[in-house]
């Protein structure tokens, strides 16, 4: 077993043959599948039940797939984005990654080989591997997190998420023109009490659109505090909820900017959203809010990583620059900034941004 980090596993990959069940499917001398290994169900659904998705990795025949679609549907729909095909584990876990528009290193292997775990320890030695034997570890790594509604839904989400890829392949048309089709809706306002725990999900589990990695403890203490406030967006589609997607954290105490300044020490959006324009029209929507109630000045913390280059562009895009007079910055961060007057940024056309208040009105 190599180590894993619980907070950024997002979906657990399965090996067939020798871990999900006992033989080898294509020396099968039928078209009937191995049963799968009770012990091994369970542990999926308990994962599920804690939001952690579930995918395959197999190297078979692609039939495999078919034919556990057809006899086994009950199983078949546990699996997002699974890969059986002769390509090498590694390949695989890249592409189930890539289909979910997740990190890979937010992936762990579960496989009987000693030869298919050392192949993707050697290539992609962020992926956590472990042996059938070391399921009973991996459950308990996530007992006692909280689960947010949002996590616990996660699954079905994804499994929407599918639709809309198979939607967006059969459209006939321009990308714009699919989302625009799509109808998607942004909903940002003050988070309430019941969201409070989705926000602090995000600061530790998104990567890939976070500014800063401000850890949830920091977030909830600050949040809590006088002259901080916690805004959250949601987004639906003609295909349904994709629930609390963005959290921002707000610092209008002016500590080393002044009173006519908008801090931001976290902007976190879901992956799930990447690519959609909802973390453009997040951060758009903050500095209206910011110059509607009286600021001059915008600033984002900045904590460059590897994984977030996305959200440095974005916030580049939007005109944000470093600046060098402030004391928010620590070793490894920069704080980015940028005036409020003239002309902000607007959403992308598709995407119909309003203020909760005013959509509950």
């Amino acid at each position: 077993m190599t180590a894993f980090d619980a907070d950024r596993v997002k979906c657990v990959v399965w090996d067939l043959d020798g871990t999900l069940w006992d033989d080898i499917a294509v020396e099968s001398p039928t078209d009937e599948l191995p049963v799968p290994r009770p012990e091994m169900l369970a542990a999926i659904d308990a994962l599920a039940a804690r939001g952690v998705l579930s995918s395959i990795a197999s190297r078979s025949a692609p039939a495999v797939l078919d034919r556990l679609a057809a006899g086994r549907p009950e199983v078949r729909e546990r699996f997002l984005a699974p890969q059986v095909s002769w390509q090498d584990k590694s390949e695989s876990l890249r592409r189930i990654a890539e289909n979910l528009g997740i990190a890979v290193d937010a992936l762990v292997l579960v496989d009987d080989s000693p030869y298919e775990r050392a192949e993707v320890e050697a290539l992609l030695p962020a992926v956590g591997t472990l042996a059938p034997e070391d399921v009973p570890a991996l459950l308990a790594a996530f007992e006692g997190r909280e689960v947010t509604p949002e996590s616990r839904a996660r699954v079905d989400r994804y499994r929407t998420e599918e639709a809309r890829r198979a939607e967006g392949e059969r459209f006939h048309g321009s990308r714009e023109e699919f989302l625009s089709w799509c109808a998607m809706r942004l909903t940002v306002g003050t988070a309430t009490p019941e969201e409070v725990p989705r926000a602090l999900e995000l600061a530790a589990r998104t990567h890939r659109l976070n500014s800063s990695g401000l850890t949830p403890d920091r977030l909830g203490e600050l949040a809590a505090s006088d002259g901080h406030e916690l805004y959250t967006a949601r987004m639906t589609d003609r295909f349904g909820a994709y629930g609390v997607i963005g959290a921002a954290l707000v610092d209008r105490t002016g500590a080393g900017t002044g009173t006519g300044t908008w801090s931001v020490p976290l902007l976190a959006l879901s992956c799930r959203v990447a690519g959609r324009g909802a973390a453009a029209a997040f951060l758009f929507w903050l500095m209206g809010r910011a110059r509607r109630a009286g600021a001059e000045e915008f600033r984002v913390t900045l904590r460059p990583t590897d994984a977030n280059l996305e959200m440095r562009i974005l916030l580049r895009q939007a005109g944000l620059r470093r600046v060098e007079d402030t004391e928010g910055a620590t070793p490894d961060s920069a704080v980015l900034g940028r005036a409020l007057h003239g002309e902000l940024p607007k959403p992308p056309p598709y995407l119909h941004v309003s203020d909760r208040e005013d959509a509950e009105a």
